[in-house]
């Protein structure tokens, strides 16, 4: 039975509720919606809301940089699926994060940006640190909102439906510090169930469409990378015999030592042209979830208009990189998985082309007798345990690495696919080590890793078990080969030589440096066994890259 309080007690409680700030209460909301870290560095005009975070259960983790801090997020969202969360100081701070704002805008990670700022009168007339934050973001997220006083759970509650809905993406919370400090004198209300996806009503044109092809061919992207979408793709691929090609993104949706699975495709022109032949004979090509932000020019158009192609999408995008025929706009693994169960199994491919050309596909990649990039990949594959994530950053050798990398499950390498920005395997693999409490193996190049050594002092701080592999080439290889491609002078390219392994040691890791395979997969074993960060500095020819890809 309910009982009156006393005044005593209705004091206390009363105490209580002026103790809430309008931080808190935007982190209680953040709470609600799973949020169990956030990441950033702090500044004066955020410790309110970094106090609020920790109040409220959210751990708060230290980087070296807005951009690492925006990939750790990242890498923890793929882990565990828990929201992520960004934080931000005022000027210099958003200003370092607006690169991984663009690269949560092209690889649809639903990132909760919280930033700091000073109030709107005193912005009349102090300009220290202070620009328009809303005004340099709103191009890069699906909304910017400015918190007020009274509003701050309820920006929250739009802020997470915004970014979780449809083709996910960052939404922005300018958060004033008066607002984050005053104190509010209400509870917070329930959460509002969100509701689900839609599957189109009308179903019937695919299902004819599907009932007559004889060479049904599967492209899976990077919409396809929730919960239910490895199953789905699984019913789907059983019922149609269609062979499957996915994006560097979706990589690993099905096993890829699967039959069903010929290769990922979008950046290599070997690959491509391997492929191309499939993709001609196809009476009907299904995208699944598939989104041409990942592919590079040469998928402009890649099939004629008057081709049978059904488009299932998340949220349609006039990009003009191709056309279908039947456009289906909703849950793409709900609709996969109702095509699926719905289709009779007829005999596909009755030629046998699909493993005709996965053959050649992995033929084309297989590693040669010397020690290069794909004798380190090929090695690390053998020693890595089965289920382990992988992270690489933007280069030659992650092109490479994508082709031959064969994934066992869904996330498991992990990149900068739309955006293609370096330095974002070290901070997203610490963030996945974080969320998955594995060791977890990062690809980096040289010039990528001098970005972002920073890092491994947080590394370091958090202990976690992350293998670090640096190709040693001391060139931008990438951009060298497109130099030479062109006719023109070599300029710009090249470095010098770090001692990774040394650097490693001084900021509390195992670091060493090895050139043959053997040493590769002695090192490789003993990183694995060790807690910790351990680096292998694998030196290598950057030549080696010429014809890989």
């Amino acid at each position: 039975m309910r009982r009156d309080l006393s005044p005593a007690e209705r004091g206390s409680v009363a105490q209580a509720e002026s103790s809430v700030t309008g931080a808190d209460l935007l982190a209680a909301r953040l709470a609600a919606h799973g949020a169990t870290q956030a990441f950033g560095i702090p500044g004066g005009e955020v410790l309110a809301l970094v106090h609020a975070l920790e109040r409220a259960g959210i751990r708060f983790r230290l980087a070296r940089h807005e951009n690492a801090a925006g990939f750790m997020a990242e890498g923890f969202w793929h882990a565990t699926g828990a929201l992520p969360v960004l934080v931000a100081t005022l000027g210099p701070g958003v200003a370092n994060a607006v690169n991984v704002v663009a690269n949560a805008q092209q690889d649809r990670v639903p990132l909760i940006v919280v930033t700091g700022c000073v109030d709107s009168a005193l912005a009349e007339s102090y300009t220290h640190q202070v620009f328009d934050h809303q005004a340099v973001l709103r191009p890069l997220v699906k909304a910017s909102f400015r918190a007020a006083a009274g509003t701050e759970d309820l920006v929250v509650e739009k802020a997470v439906a915004l970014a979780r809905r449809g083709r996910p993406g960052p939404v922005h919370i300018d958060l004033p510090i008066s607002v984050a400090e005053a104190c509010v004198f209400r509870r917070l209300p329930a959460l509002v169930p969100t509701a689900p996806a839609a599957i189109p009503a009308d179903l019937e044109p695919a299902r004819q469409w599907l009932a007559r092809a004889r060479k049904p061919l599967v492209i899976a992207g990077l919409d396809l990378l929730g919960a239910s979408g490895a199953a789905a793709l699984d019913t789907f691929l059983t019922a149609t015999g269609a062979p499957l090609l996915t994006t560097y993104k979706a990589k690993g949706l099905i096993p890829e030592n699967d039959p069903r699975v010929v290769g990922a495709i979008g950046l290599s022109p070997k690959a491509d042209a391997i492929v191309r032949p499939l993709v001609e004979a196809a009476d009907l090509i299904v995208l699944a979830g598939y989104d041409p932000i990942e592919m590079r020019q040469g998928w402009r158009h890649p099939w004629p208009t008057d081709k049978p192609v059904i488009d299932i999408v998340t949220e349609q995008v006039m990009h003009g990189m191709h056309t279908s025929g039947l456009l289906l706009e909703g849950d793409v693994a709900a609709i996969l998985d109702t095509l699926g169960h719905d289709h009779q199994p007829a005999p596909a491919w009755p030629d046998g082309e699909p493993e005709r050309v996965r053959e050649r596909f992995r033929a084309a990649f297989d590693a040669p007798s010397s020690w290069g990039p794909h004798t380190v990949f090929e090695t690390l594959r053998a020693v890595a345990p089965a289920g382990t994530a992988a992270t690489v950053d933007s280069g030659a050798h992650r092109i490479l690495l994508s082709q031959v990398w064969a994934c066992d499950h869904p996330r498991g390498l992990l990149q900068s696919t739309g955006l293609c920005t370096m330095g974002c395997a070290l901070p997203l693999a610490t963030g996945a080590a974080l969320g998955s409490g594995r060791p977890t193996l990062c690809f980096v190049g040289d010039a990528g890793l001098e970005m972002v050594l920073g890092e491994l002092a947080t590394l370091r701080d958090l202990g976690l078990p992350v293998v670090i592999v640096v190709l040693v080439d001391a060139a931008l290889g990438l951009i060298a080969l497109k130099q030479k491609q062109m006719g023109l002078p070599r300029a710009g390219v090249d470095f010098a030589a770090s001692d990774f392994a040394a650097i490693a040691r001084a900021m509390g890791g195992s670091g060493v440096t090895v050139v043959d395979r053997e040493a590769l997969a002695r090192e490789a074993a003993a990183a694995f066994a060790r807690p910790g960060f351990s680096l292998i500095a694998c030196r290598i020819d950057a030549a080696a890259y010429e014809g890989a890809f």
